[in-house]
This record gives structure tokens, C-alpha cells and sequence, in this order.
């Protein structure tokens, strides 16, 4: 899942840019995997379920280069077991592609760390 949206990059934030019309959010969350969720009509958020708080560091790190190369920052919540991200363009407070193109990079990088263990 999410391979269309991984290939694409994000785009610059800026105040005025288009959120993401409500009636598309459903068609977009297809390109996701299970587990994200739209909170607040805004935001999109995911745990990510990992083996221990070792695991869930190593997958922030994975997921640094992907955050500073898309140049899109979440919010992202460390804990024993999951990382929790937190994902919305805070430029407009709402949700925009930028948000789901990096759901979906990062979607694939933990089905390749889940496929390497």
C-alpha cells in the first residue's frame, strides 16, 4: 500500500496552500496502511506497533532522513513498544498531500524493517 503516494514528494508549506478536500480524505486513506486514522477532521495519526523501546527508536531514526528530506515535520511520541505520529500542515491547520505522502513513506519503511527482522 501507498506506493503512489511514497513516490511522490512533498511541496513546500505556505500559508494559503489547499488542504485536502474532505470528500478526497477516504480515496487517500486507501493509500495508507491499516492503522492511520483522520482526528479533529485535521490530523492524521498512527501508532506504529515495534518490540521494545529500542525498536522504537531505531524506527525514528530510520524515519529522520525521509522527515528532513520531505522537509514535512511531525509530531512523533516515543514510548516502550510504538512511536505515535502525529501528521497535519500546521501552515493552514489542516490536512494537505504533504501529510499523506509522508504517511505513506513512512509506512513503507517500517513494512521494511518488519520484513528485515
Amino acid at each position: 500500500m501507498g506506493t503512489a503516494l511514497a513516490a511522490r514528494q512533498c511541496v513546500a508549506c505556505h500559508g494559503g496552500m489547499p488542504a485536502v478536500a474532505e470528500e478526497t480524505i477516504p480515496s487517500l486513506m486507501t493509500e495508507l496502511d491499516p492503522g492511520w486514522r483522520v482526528e479533529e477532521g485535521k490530523k492524521l495519526l498512527r501508532t506504529y506497533q515495534v518490540p521494545d523501546f529500542n525498536a522504537a527508536v531505531a524506527f525514528v531514526d530510520a524515519i529522520t532522513p525521509v522527515i528532513d528530506a520531505e522537509g514535512h515535520h511531525p509530531i512523533l511520541t516515543v514510548e516502550w513498544g510504538k512511536v505515535r505520529v502525529v501528521l497535519w500542515t500546521h501552515a493552514i491547520d489542516a490536512l494537505t498531500d504533504n501529510d499523506f505522502i509522508l504517511a505513506a513513506k513512512f509506512d513503507q519503511v517500517y513494512q521494511q524493517r518488519q520484513s528485515a527482522a
